[in-house]
This record gives structure tokens, sequence and C-alpha cells, in this order.
């Protein structure tokens, strides 16, 4: 496909990660060159690796001058790269903070003198923490319960101190992303359940009245791609929700029970099991404001997610999927905080 937008080159960080595998073959179909720039913990050999407009750097966030080295040349960058989740957070305080906080503004800075016109910062709707509002809106206060949600919100107000009309820099905080990629996860509430009730038969429910937001991965990469020719004006300086179905986690559970035994009926009844939880994240989120601002409408739902993940289990995509530590990340990351 011809690009005929005015940005060429994109750098992706965490390219090689669950979104980032999926996102990357997506610009690339759309035209763009893309360079990844990751720290490859979980390699990088689910990007399509043989195409000649893609760039693949083992790279190190903390290390700014190999940033500045990648990103020159580049006309945007989309940055996903994290320590993604609580439990790998907690393993090593440290290093994560180092990763999603300390090298953030230095990063954002390298980009702009790199001559970079528009950052896409990845942000999460889990900076809410606990909210009982019936709609959670961007300008709710952002109550983080854990220090992976505090930091992901510390990052977007550095972000602002740097855009401007040569900078075009927005944030998006995703619900919890779920749904089929080739670098996958199955340490998020969609997958998890999917993957417990397709190869266990059984569904354990941590608490089940928590809310939570949803979006199916392939809708947040469509968005990701349309926000690089989004007119600046549009996008500049602004955060936006990006979340589909608001639902308990109960609910999620009902949802997987009932598309697994339809598309695989041997595997009926799909019993679900309820235990307590200390995790009370709980938020409703409102996506209003990016569907009026960009005309961003959601397309897939979670049963669509439960779907395809059904689908990759049925073709071979996802062997020992109850075992195999790249499929998590806290157990990836445990092995290398051990070595």
């Amino acid at each position: 496909m011809q690009n005929d937008h005015p940005l060429k080159r994109v750098l992706v960080t965490g390219g090689a990660g669950y979104v980032g595998s999926l996102l990357t073959p997506k610009l690339l179909d759309a035209g763009y060159e893309v360079v990844v720039f990751d720290i490859q913990y979980f390699g990088d050999d689910r990007l399509p690796l043989s195409n000649a407009k893609l760039t693949s750097i083992k790279g190190d966030l903390r290390d700014t001058a190999a940033f500045a080295k990648a990103v020159a040349g580049c006309d945007a960058v989309i940055h996903l790269a994290c320590i993604s989740n609580d439990p790998s957070f907690v393993l090593d305080p440290t290093l994560s903070k180092s990763i999603n906080y300390d090298c953030f503004e230095p990063m954002v800075v390298a980009a702009k003198q790199a001559g970079v016109k528009r950052f896409v910062y990845a942000s999460t709707s889990s900076v809410y923490g606990v909210s009982d509002a019936p709609d959670v809106t961007e300008d709710h206060p952002l109550v983080p319960l854990t220090d992976y949600n505090k930091f992901k919100g510390m990052c977007e107000p550095l972000l602002w101190k740097h855009n401007d009309d040569d900078f075009v820099a927005v944030t998006i905080r995703p619900a919890t992303v779920c749904g089929y990629a080739p670098r996958m996860r199955l340490d998020l509430s969609v997958n998890i359940l999917t993957n417990h009730a397709v190869n266990n038969g059984k569904i354990t429910v941590f608490g089940g009245s928590q809310l939570r937001p949803n979006i199916h991965i392939e809708d947040v990469c469509r968005l990701y791609v349309d926000l690089l020719s989004h007119d600046a004006a549009k996008i500049n300086g602004e955060t936006f929700n990006a979340g589909y179905q608001n639902m308990a986690i109960s609910e999620i559970a009902e949802a997987v029970k009932t598309v697994v035994e339809e598309e695989m009926p041997e595997r009926a009844p799909i019993d679900i099991v309820t235990t307590p939880t200390d995790d009370i994240r709980s938020y409703h989120v409102n996506s209003d404001k990016i569907r009026k601002a960009l005309g961003f409408v959601p397309q897939l739902s979670v049963e669509d997610a439960v779907r395809g993940l059904v689908q990759a289990f049925r073709d071979g995509k996802l062997p020992n999927s109850m075992t195999d530590d790249r499929y998590f990340n806290v157990k990836t990351m445990q092995k290398l905080t051990a070595a």
C-alpha cells in the first residue's frame, strides 16, 4: 500500500511485545517504514523480519544515546514499551521505575531533537484505580493503586512540557487489551479466562464484581495507525480514553464460557469457580471523547476476542499455553531477575 502521508518512518518502542507484534505489520501494510526498538525480553521472532521496510533494534530505553541513534530519521514515535503489569513491576520496582518513568522524558527530548513530528504515548486506563463514578472521563482524578499505574500517569504531564506545533503529542489510555497477537500474552483478563476455559474446562474468577473496560487488540492497533494521519489540531496535547465494553469480571467469565462452549462443544460444560481477590481495581471508562473528536469506534467485542483465541488454540498457534513462561510477563521477568 502506498503511504501518501508526510510521516513516512515510525519508531515503535516495545514493537516486539503483545500490542507491538500486531501493530508493526499493520504499520508496514499501511505503507510506513518501521523501526522497532525493543529490549527483546521475549525476542523478536514474531515480527515480519523479512520485510525490507522493517528494522528491528535490540535496545534499552534507559540508554538514551542508543534510542537517539535509533530514532534518527524517524517522523513519528509510538511509545508502547514498559514493564507492563503490576506483578512484573513489583518483582523489581527499581528496574520497573527506571524503564516506565525515569527514562521517559529523556526519550521524549531525544525524539524531539531528532526531528520527530508526532509522538503517541500509550498510557493506561488503570491510572484511574478505583472509581464508583458511573462514567470515568479523561478529566477524572488519577487515583492509582499501584506503582505501575502511578508512573504511567506521571509520564503524561512530562510529555506536555514538550509538545508544540512541530512536535504533536497525544496520550491514549487504553482499556485492558484482549485478543490474539503473534507475541501472545495470557496474563490479561479475557485471555486468561479463555485459556483456562479451553485447556482446563474450568474458569476461576478472582472477585468478580470489579468492573474492567476492555478493548480488542485489533481495534487499539487500528487506532495507533490512524493517529499518525489524524489532523494535528484534533490530537495535539490531548488525552483520550480508548475502551469499548465495560464488564464485571464475572460477566467476562460468562461470555467466555458461552463462546467456548459454542465453538468447542466437546469442552462443555465449563465450570465457573469464584474465589476472593486482593485486586480491587474497578472503574467504568467513558470513551465518548475519542468518538466525538476522532470518530474512533471499536468494531470488535470481547466475544470476538474469545473466538479469535479459540481459533488460535485450534490452529496450534499457542502450544503449551498453561505452562510456557513466554505467555506470562511476570514469569518471564522472574527468570530475568533471577538470572
